[in-house]
């Protein structure tokens, strides 16, 4: 979601104001190859679609060969989800392909809940690679669903569903019904940032409910923002240490919990041999995509061990406490 990856470009740039102009310039422009959104010099954008949702205003927009779609008119170079309509199977963003290291800790997930469905990338990408596996993505907008089916080639079937629903109250419900997931993944955006509610201490701990003995949480996030140290503190309220994955061409980090469903003293540790072991097993079946799975397992070992590289005296993030205006700064 470039969105992330373009409020990084501005937040790196801020660094550097004290430089002299000729410098900041510099500075701006190559953070800006590296962080907006995936496109064509010099190609138009030609509007494919538009729609004002209950939650939000929706467009989609072809330039060459990417489809994109985007949550918000304020920017018209921020995208939620794109597609190579020539390769629709290569992940157009840096922070889908983080998420598939998810694979690393739970290789054959039997079941799988994804939070945010945007143009469909990861549960088609997941069905295609899993397709024994049963996966439900949680959305609540039913234009955004509208638009997945009949833009983004996403098809529900037994095994790849969606349900219209708040995520809140699909947790609680699922709780209740005693449902367990393998691997959960995170990643619901509103055009903004992440819904308010489903950053809490509260949700977490919800989403922590739902794991199996083993489960995998995966997380998308901003890597920078004024709620970064929130954000973190909240998940490791939750669930103790968590793997910090930055990226290296993204504005986004990606938070993952190896059997997060169990406290952290009592996780086995991770190994760095069965790490790349399952890299390379992964390797070919997540070539076709573009994920890079060999790298990304051995920046993940690189951040195991690494310090926290935030304030870790900021609040948790609660029902009571989301202080969303920050990111209006």
């Amino acid at each position: 979601m470039s969105q992330l990856e373009i409020r990084s470009a501005h937040k790196q740039a801020s660094r550097f104001s004290h430089k002299p102009v000729k410098s900041l310039w510099t500075v701006l422009a190559a953070l800006l190859v590296t962080c907006i959104a995936p496109s064509v010099t010099g190609a138009s954008k030609t509007v494919i679609h538009e729609e004002r949702s209950l939650y939000t205003s929706i467009l989609v927009q072809q330039q060459r060969d990417l489809l994109c779609l985007n949550f918000t008119l304020k920017r018209a170079d921020s995208s939620q989800s794109c597609m190579d309509v020539k390769n629709p199977k290569r992940m157009v963003f840096a922070y889908t392909r983080m998420v598939m290291s998810g694979l690393l800790f739970t290789p054959n997930p039997k079941n799988i809940m994804i939070v945010g469905l945007g143009g469909g990338t990861l549960p088609v990408a997941l069905n295609e690679i899993l397709p024994e596996a049963k996966i439900q993505t949680v959305e609540i907008d039913p234009a955004v669903i509208g638009v997945a089916k009949r833009f983004f080639n996403f098809t529900e079937s037994a095994n790849n569903k969606i349900i219209q629903q708040d995520a809140r109250v699909f947790a609680k419900r699922a709780a209740l019904q005693k449902q367990q997931f393998d691997l959960i993944i995170l990643d619901a955006f509103n055009g903004d940032y992440i819904p308010e509610h489903l950053m809490t201490q509260e949700f977490l701990t919800e989403v922590q409910s739902l794991l199996t003995p083993g489960g995998v949480l995966v997380a998308n996030t901003f890597a920078s923002s004024d709620l970064y140290a929130h954000e973190s503190n909240t998940y490791k309220e939750v669930f103790g240490k968590f793997i910090n994955l930055r990226g290296r061409d993204s504005g986004n980090r990606i938070v993952i919990v190896p059997q997060g469903s169990i406290s952290a003293a009592q996780r086995a540790p991770i190994s760095r041999d069965s790490l790349l072991a399952q890299a390379d097993i992964l390797a070919p079946v997540l070539a076709p995509y573009a994920i890079p799975i060999k790298r990304l397992a051995k920046d993940i070992l690189k951040s195991i061990n690494a310090p926290a590289d935030w304030d870790q005296d900021k609040r948790t993030l609660t029902d009571q406490y989301s202080p969303a205006n920050l990111l209006k700064n």
